[in-house]
């Protein structure tokens, strides 16, 4: 595998090696991505990433690209693995699980609740501000694919599903990167059987 210097382009490019996608299409995925070091400019990193997640929208399924995304999370480990193992540890109960979870700021933003359909909605911001940025890209200058996201997706299932003891499907419903500031980051968890 081709070495990046930035972590992020090298996580993505690890990813879609990971994820078996074929060297032709993740060269073309990662096109640009040895110009990108740490001292690149955000405005330029958020530029290459508009463009590389253009290039997953065109060469792959969404469930495959969704997948490469997910695994592509952060901040899994730490304090935030911490509270998330000490929810599941301290709640018999999902309800209190999920209500303990809502309480846990740190590690899932704004809130974390349960709907009447069964499905958990986590928002990392209210809803009503008049305008959202993206804590990873907050230089993107232009909206960005919903398929970025997915990254943000993958930390929060990865964390709500120690939480929670259950096994969670992703969905991002909204985001600040892919509204252009108009729409907070929120997602959908489905608790798979």
């Amino acid at each position: 595998m081709r070495r990046y210097e930035y972590g992020r382009i090298h996580t993505l490019a690890r990813n879609l090696e990971k994820a078996g996608i074929a060297q032709e299409l993740i060269d073309q995925i990662m096109k640009g991505g040895e110009a990108i070091g740490r001292s690149t400019n955000s405005e330029k990193k958020a530029e290459w990433m508009k463009g590389a997640m253009l290039r997953m929208d065109n060469l792959l399924d969404k469930e495959t690209r969704y997948a490469v995304r997910e695994a592509c999370a952060c901040c899994l480990g730490g304090k935030r693995l911490k509270i998330a193992k000490g929810i599941l540890r301290e709640n018999e109960k999902l309800e209190d699980r999920v209500k303990a979870a809502n309480e846990a700021r740190y590690v899932f933003g704004h809130s974390v609740t349960m709907r009447e359909d069964g499905r958990i909605l986590v928002c990392f911001w209210p809803e009503g501000l008049t305008e959202y940025r993206c804590v990873c890209l907050p230089k993107a200058k232009e909206p960005l694919s919903i398929t970025y996201c997915y990254c943000c997706g993958g930390h929060v299932k990865h964390h709500l599903q120690i939480a929670l003891g259950r096994k969670l499907a992703c969905k991002v419903r909204s985001s600040a990167v892919s509204s252009g500031g108009k729409k907070p980051c929120t997602f959908i968890f489905s608790m798979e059987e």
